[in-house]
């Protein structure tokens, strides 16, 4: 029986980071999905390809390069507007889901976070988790985190693109970004990291450990 922590949520919500060290506590294996849709994005830009095209956002999803995911280059603004744009494609979702559901095998368990992991990917994920915070909490996180890299950017430019990427996430019709019904919500608004973590595995702990449990028998 396959342990998964499906974490979902918006842009910027910290949903990444509480997944990271979800996987961290537990020993379990990570997947951000959304750099998948980022690898694509950037694949079809080297590709000299139009983003707009399906065809030419599937040729990408079809040779996405697994080890990439920590390649700068995808965490760029451009790519993240891309990416976005790819992953409303129905056949570049299918062509990820099987690499998606694979990785949710992992032993000893998996942490995946993105926007359709416990209504799409993982529907009997072990615990699921749904992050949110307010859009300005959003901007503003994102804005330091760029000031702390030396990336200057407009705050209130940054709060028009979350509020942008949530309405496309949340109206495309395939896969829509939603809370699945059984779904923790988890509003990080008024806390930070560590608070968030605390809150994060409070909820989840107790699901992991009946399935461990079970799983060594007893």
């Amino acid at each position: 029986m396959s342990i998964v922590i499906a974490v979902d949520g918006t842009a910027a919500s910290g949903k990444g980071t509480l997944a990271k060290r979800l996987a961290a506590h537990f020993g379990f294996a990570h997947l951000d999905s959304g750099s998948l849709y980022r690898r694509v994005a950037l694949g079809v830009l080297e590709a000299g390809g139009d983003p707009k095209n399906e065809q030419d956002a599937l040729k990408a999803a079809r040779a996405v390069d697994p080890g990439r995911a920590a390649d700068p280059a995808i965490r760029t603004a451009e790519i993240g507007k891309i990416a976005s744009v790819v992953s409303a494609f129905p056949p570049v979702r299918a062509a990820l889901l099987e690499f998606q559901r694979a990785f949710a095998h992992t032993e000893p368990g998996a942490v995946i976070d993105g926007r359709d992991i416990g209504t799409v990917i993982c529907p009997g994920a072990t615990a699921k988790l749904f992050v949110d915070a307010k859009p300005e909490i959003r901007a503003r996180r994102r804005w330091l985190e760029l000031q702390s890299m030396g990336l200057a950017r407009d705050e209130a430019a940054l709060l028009a693109e979350i509020k942008a990427r949530d309405a496309a996430d949340m109206s495309r019709p395939v896969s829509p970004l939603k809370r699945a019904p059984d779904a923790f919500l988890l509003d990080t608004s008024e806390m930070d990291i560590d608070a968030a973590f605390a809150a994060a595995l409070a909820l989840v702990k107790p699901g992991v450990e009946n399935a461990l449990k079970a799983r060594q028998g007893g």
